[in-house]
């Protein structure tokens, strides 16, 4: 009897040691990983949701684009033909007015900006 309980206690602990090393991972900060953000993913690492649109008007002196687009679910936005910003001038290369295409868009700091675009499949 005397060494029935600790083996008991030794079977309880070693059964226990998955789930208190799942929880622990689950309970993980993982947005303090840095050099892992890659663009087209937000920090948590799931891919940025991708909507579509269709091309309306690209201004390229002013960086800007107008899309008549779907809801915005990153952003919570319903549908509708918006001006946007583009992060980088050379986005406004790969589109044309008319065309459909498939964009992620970021609200950076009050400004709608266009972050990827790319011509619907």
């Amino acid at each position: 009897m005397k060494t029935f309980k600790p083996l008991l206690v030794a079977l309880a602990l070693a059964a226990s040691a998955p789930f208190a090393i799942s929880a622990h991972a689950q309970a993980m900060d993982h947005s303090k990983m840095s050099g892992m953000n890659m663009p087209g993913m937000k920090m948590d690492g799931v891919p940025a949701l991708m909507t579509e649109g269709e091309v309306r008007r690209i201004d390229k002196e002013a960086k800007k684009i107008t899309l008549k687009h779907g809801d915005i679910k990153n952003l919570d936005m319903p549908g509708m033909t918006m001006v946007f910003q583009v992060k980088d001038a050379t986005l406004l290369d790969k589109v044309r007015a008319g065309d459909k295409v498939m964009f992620t868009a970021e609200n950076a700091n009050g400004v709608m900006v266009v972050t990827a675009i790319e011509a619907a499949k």
